[in-house]
């Protein structure tokens, strides 16, 4: 189903199921808009309309021919004191998907609207109690697949990321007012403030939005997870370390070089994150075409993962194809991982990557070194704190480019003498991009684009 936010009419009472579908002991249906209370009252046992806001009353569910649909619980919210912001009816009912499904279509038939995806989110949007980067945190907060992204999307609901967003508009429209001053008393000669000061000023707002910017990388990694990809030569362990990190036997491992032959893949859980652990065929030069394709297939990994574990037999050391395989990975995140140290191996040359970790994948050892030092590598300014603001919306990072782009044009033309007038309208794109992240100056097609991913019920 599609959401279209343009279909939005305050006060629309729509209706759906809010919680998983599925089995369960409880499932909750949500009512919201300026008839959920008649309509609640139009399926339930008792006088809803009745009731004091925020009380819960237990009762019965029933059709329009008056038969027993499902005893309940119902929670009447008088508005704004709601999610929404709106008069809203929260039924909870059996958690059986047959039965909920039957409440919701007893509800619907009494004068609600199915409502479409995230419909309640955008309600509460449009009503003022939240703001669009606090709506999008719900929603992150929901599909969190680990700690970090956990904390992140509280910080985003508690509102810390807009609160950031607003201190740099409030810092600019101070310089902006100075700007129009300068606009509108171009021969006055008045001193609203001195050059370099609001040069100055300008500049260090531009210092904490570049600082901003950069924590998106962290952001991006904690909300999307990482792609961590096995490399190496055949015969070099690949297969054994993907089984040491997982836990389980996921890989054939055998001593017969080119055992794997295509790209397999599993996910994990490691340094609070969720990691994607690709492991690829042995890169060597291959006569026939299965092999051929995999090792197609294995570069298309490399250029795709966020972090390189380029595994190296210790026994062996450094071959010709590891030195030209070694050049393409310049700026790479890469850890060299030696394995079969446990056997007898020549001294290890730690100078060809700058992460180095030696372990034995058949024995387990060194896979807990191993394990922190992705940690290390992953992150490249230290793992964020609980309480750090950081980005994990490419458009809250494209907006405030943009923002930051257009404050270094107002910053340039202060400096080279540019006419007020034109740093003034720099300074208003300036704004008009932070007032993008919150919701300000959003289009119908960006809100619809948000919206429609949430679920049905949120």
């Amino acid at each position: 189903m599609e959401f279209t936010h343009q279909a939005y009419q305050p006060g629309e009472t729509v209706a759906a199921i809010a919680t998983p579908p599925g089995e369960g002991g409880v499932a909750m249906i949500r009512i919201s808009g300026q008839q959920a209370f008649d309509v609640a009252e139009r399926v339930f046992s008792g006088p809803v309309k009745n009731y004091r806001s925020h009380t819960a009353h237990f009762g019965y569910i029933k059709d329009g021919a008056g038969s027993r649909v499902d005893e309940v619980l119902l929670l009447p919210m008088k508005g704004p004191r709601s999610f929404t912001g709106e008069d809203t009816v929260e039924i909870f009912c059996h958690g059986g998907s047959l039965i909920t499904k039957k409440v919701l279509e007893v509800v619907l038939k009494a004068g609600a609207r199915a409502a479409s995806p995230g419909e309640f989110t955008f309600k509460a949007f449009m009503n003022g109690k939240v703001d669009l980067t606090q709506a999008e945190a719900i929603q992150e907060l929901i599909m969190a697949k680990n700690e970090r992204a956990l904390n992140s999307a509280e910080n985003q609901l508690q509102g810390r990321l807009s609160e950031r967003v607003r201190e740099f508009e409030r810092e600019l429209i101070r310089v902006y007012a100075i700007l129009e001053a300068w606009v509108d008393f171009p021969d006055e000669g008045l001193e609203f403030a001195p050059m370099e000061e609001v040069i100055n000023d300008l500049e260090t707002i531009a210092s904490a939005m570049d600082r901003l910017i950069a924590t998106y990388h962290d952001g991006r990694i904690i909300h999307e997870g990482v792609s961590l990809c096995l490399i190496g030569s055949p015969n070099a362990g690949k297969s054994s370390l993907l089984n040491a990190l997982l836990g389980k036997d996921r890989a054939i491992v055998s001593d017969i070089p080119g055992t794997t032959r295509d790209v397999l893949e599993d996910h994990m859980r490691l340094a609070g994150l969720n990691i994607k652990l690709v492991d690829t065929a042995g890169i060597r030069e291959a006569v026939e075409a299965i092999e051929k394709e995999g090792i197609r297939r294995t570069h298309s990994a490399i250029d795709d993962a966020d972090v390189i574990l380029y595994v190296l037999d210790a026994t062996l050391g450094h071959s010709a194809l590891d030195a030209e395989l070694c050049k393409k990975l310049s700026g790479r995140k890469v850890i060299a991982v030696w394995n079969k140290v446990d056997l007898p191996h020549p001294p290890i040359e730690t100078d060809w990557f700058s992460h180095n970790v030696r372990v034995s994948a058949q024995r387990g050892e060194g896979i807990d070194t191993l394990t922190e030092m992705i940690g290390t590598v992953v992150f490249e300014r230290g793992a964020p704190s609980k309480e750090e603001v950081v980005l994990t919306s490419v458009r809250h990072k494209e907006a405030l480019d943009e923002a930051r782009e257009s404050l270094e044009k107002v910053v340039l033309g202060l400096k080279g003498g540019v006419s007020p007038e034109f740093i003034a309208f720099d300074m208003r794109q300036s704004l008009s991009s932070l007032g993008r992240i919150i919701g300000l100056n959003v289009t119908e097609d960006m809100l619809t684009k948000i919206f429609s991913t949430f679920c049905i019920g949120k």
